[in-house]
């Protein structure tokens, strides 16, 4: 749940020309800064593109996606009990865990759910439970409307793209790398989607923060 800023948003009258001219040993290492312009617009490009297909599941499969990403993620994380684990709401398909974070609660574990406070700030996670009081946050998207802020023990953060260096392409606001930077307590950090989202790299930057682990379905 990025907020894409204006660079990252603007439609490109031809598709970049830079990111296919990497010699293959390059791929995967950060691009020098001159160049940031250029990953830019690849990356808006690429998210667009995997958004696209994303949306053009069907509701069942992608409901069937959703639930073996769920399976997978229990067998990842283990014992949840006595555990905060930060979840999200879905937002342009991603992988819907709603009913996976209910079963967090019933096995004794707590859910949290990130909630932007200003643009450019980290997140602030609030504790929710079925029942609390929800509002429309950023992007219309259900946030818990009051509750207090908690540091998470696992951080789930969903993913438009991933790489194999287990790198995120979000939205292209940013919040999770910056939360990330700024937690006091590291938390394990666990990106989620959908298998056809992985590409061979992101092109990391330097403010990029690689998830501890990818899972899909």
């Amino acid at each position: 749940m990025s907020d894409p800023d204006q660079s990252e948003i603007r439609e490109y009258a031809s598709p970049p020309c830079f990111m296919h001219e990497l010699s293959p040993e390059f791929r995967g290492e950060s691009v020098r800064a001159e160049s940031w312009t250029d990953v830019a617009r690849w990356r808006t490009s690429e998210r667009k593109r995997l958004i696209d297909e994303r949306m053009a599941l069907s509701a069942d499969e992608r409901r069937q996606r959703s639930d073996r990403l769920a399976n997978n993620l229990d067998a990842a994380i283990g014992k949840v009990a006595g555990r905060i684990v930060s979840s999200y709401w879905p937002f342009r398909g991603e992988p819907d865990l709603r009913n996976w974070a209910i079963r967090i609660i019933e096995r004794s574990g707590r859910i949290a759910l990130p909630v932007v406070i200003h643009k450019g700030w980290p997140l602030e996670f609030r504790v929710w439970s079925p029942g609390d009081p929800l509002e429309r946050g950023v992007w219309n998207i259900l946030v818990p409307s009051r509750g207090p802020a908690v540091l998470p023990d696992i951080v789930i953060a969903p993913v438009v793209g991933y790489d194999e260096a287990n790198y995120r392409l979000g939205h292209g606001g940013g919040y999770f790398d910056r939360t990330l930077a700024v937690m006091p307590r590291k938390p394990l950090k666990i990106g989620v989607g959908f298998t056809a989202a992985r590409i061979p790299t992101i092109y990391p930057q330097p403010h990029d923060i690689p998830m501890d682990r990818i899972v899909t379905d």
